[in-house]
């Protein structure tokens, strides 16, 4: 029985400027592209049948030249294996300029590829389709079943029905839109997944990234393979307790890990009582020799004296008196409130 490899959301030309300076960023789309171009390696070394694309190729519906040329490319040169491609919302209308014999393509309709005892559907969600794509689905129950979507399941404000998917001779669902892995039992026959993205390409994008490996002899059984070149950690540091900046940056690189190819965001957390304005900027120089890249946010308050400031006679004082006495709220929300009030009365309100 052969064998597929299901990835999704490669994003190839996302412009990365939001989360890296320029020179990294540069590097950034072209280690997007090798990666895609190394998986494709791995398919064809490996044997394996086909890679199914569930979507978002492309970062953009006007993708450009050398991405394009990119993705062709490697299609072209590796002829044993299919490139089946489903477009999702980032991709545009067409995906077979070429015309190359071993990318398959999808529509608005049910299209079936097989391969020997497997059957391949897909179909691109659109408002027009989005009730009858489930009675027009139709897959044997002799054979081994793979289907192939681009979007949330309903439960996340998607459009994918799970629930009537279910009871349709489906044995692996491979989806894509959905940036991290993840998966879940469809019926009793069948399982859904999430491959995530290739690579993270931005500090919202921590963890593992890769792709599926589904091996379709004796059952469907997938397998979930890390495959990018560089990896986004995420930490949260709770610096309570430390007397000034230097003791917090020690607690933070205690808390992190040593990744000189990855990246690194950081939460810092807690209650301070020394003058954090410039913690961000001095944390963020410590870590860099040891990451990539590095973002650093600060979500402290500021250590409160409460009792003191209860019987200080400015407008500071005012304001927390006033919210110690308000009704109606919890004892959390009213710290929460005087941590708000008193960043703003010190002109750090911008941090809110």
């Amino acid at each position: 029985m052969p064998d597929f490899i299901h990835c999704a959301d490669i994003h190839l030309g996302s412009a990365l400027t939001a989360n890296f300076p320029p020179e990294k960023a540069a590097e950034r789309r072209r280690e997007v592209r090798a990666t895609f171009g190394r998986m494709a390696d791995y398919a064809a070394d490996n044997g394996f049948a086909a890679v199914l694309i569930c979507g978002d190729a492309f970062d953009s519906d006007r993708p450009l030249k050398k991405d394009k040329e990119y993705f062709y490319s490697v299609i072209r040169s590796r002829p044993d294996v299919d490139f089946l491609y489903l477009r999702g919302n980032h991709d545009a209308v067409g995906g077979n300029e070429e015309n190359l014999p071993n990318l398959k393509t999808f529509s608005t309709s049910w299209t079936y590829y097989n391969y020997g005892g497997v059957t391949v559907a897909g179909i691109e969600l659109c408002p027009e389709n989005a009730r009858s794509l489930y009675s027009t689905l139709r897959l044997d129950l002799a054979r081994t079943n793979i289907v192939m979507l681009h979007d949330q399941i309903a439960d996340g404000a998607g459009t994918i029905n799970l629930n009537k998917l279910r009871g349709r001779n489906i044995d692996y669902l491979a989806l894509g839109h959905v940036h991290s892995f993840k998966s879940g039992r469809l019926d009793e026959r069948g399982v859904w997944a999430y491959c995530g993205c290739l690579e993270g390409r931005g500090f919202d994008e921590a963890g593992v990234k890769g792709f599926i490996a589904v091996r379709a002899g004796g059952g469907v059984r997938s397998t979930f393979v890390p495959f990018a070149s560089r990896t986004v950690h995420e930490v949260e540091v709770d610096i309570s307790g430390c007397p000034d900046w230097p003791s917090a940056a020690l607690v933070v690189k205690r808390a992190s890990p040593r990744s000189p190819r990855d990246m690194l965001k950081v939460t810092l957390c807690g209650e301070v009582s020394f003058d954090n304005t410039s913690l961000v900027a001095d944390i963020s120089k410590e870590l860099e020799p040891f990451f990539f890249c590095v973002t650093v946010r600060d979500e402290t308050r500021p250590k409160i004296d409460v009792a003191a400031l209860t019987a200080d006679g400015s407008l500071r004082g005012a304001f927390v008196r006033a919210v110690l006495a308000a009704e109606g709220y919890s004892q959390e929300d009213k710290s929460r409130i005087i941590n708000a009030g008193l960043k703003a009365l010190s002109g750090r309100g911008d941090e809110l």
